[in-house]
């Protein structure tokens, strides 16, 4: 995973995690990698990956079982909010740079829909 200098490491591994979450790569109620193994498939320190999960279990997103270790959460409206918070940011941004560019929104909208179109 290459890693954005604007982001810290923890929100972009959280942030990839989410994405596994919601694609089905990691489905609810699978153990997650340890923490040491969590800093290995990252390259990331192993207190950052501890970061990671303390901050995933605080969102809800995983809970630790005492000796068994962390499990993606079996709560599907989690996975449903996540889902909708990321794909609200992502056009939160788009929308943004395009008004930047200085499409309007009827010429936003035509290009989305030609597309949207051309991906069917």
């Amino acid at each position: 995973m290459e890693y954005n200098n604007n982001l810290p490491i923890y929100l972009q591994v959280i942030n990839q995690i989410k994405k596994d979450m919601i694609q089905g790569k990691l489905p609810m109620g699978e153990k997650l990698p340890s923490t040491r193994e969590l800093a290995v498939q990252y390259q990331i320190n192993p207190n950052t990956a501890a970061r990671v999960y303390k901050e995933m279990e605080q969102a809800g997103m995983c809970c630790t079982k005492r000796g068994l270790g962390t499990f993606v959460t079996e709560n599907a409206e989690v996975i449903k909010k996540m889902k909708e918070e990321m794909a609200g940011e992502l056009l939160e941004n788009f929308v943004q740079e395009m008004q930047d560019l200085g499409f309007s929104k009827e010429e936003l909208m035509a290009i989305m829909e030609k597309r949207l179109e051309e991906q069917e």
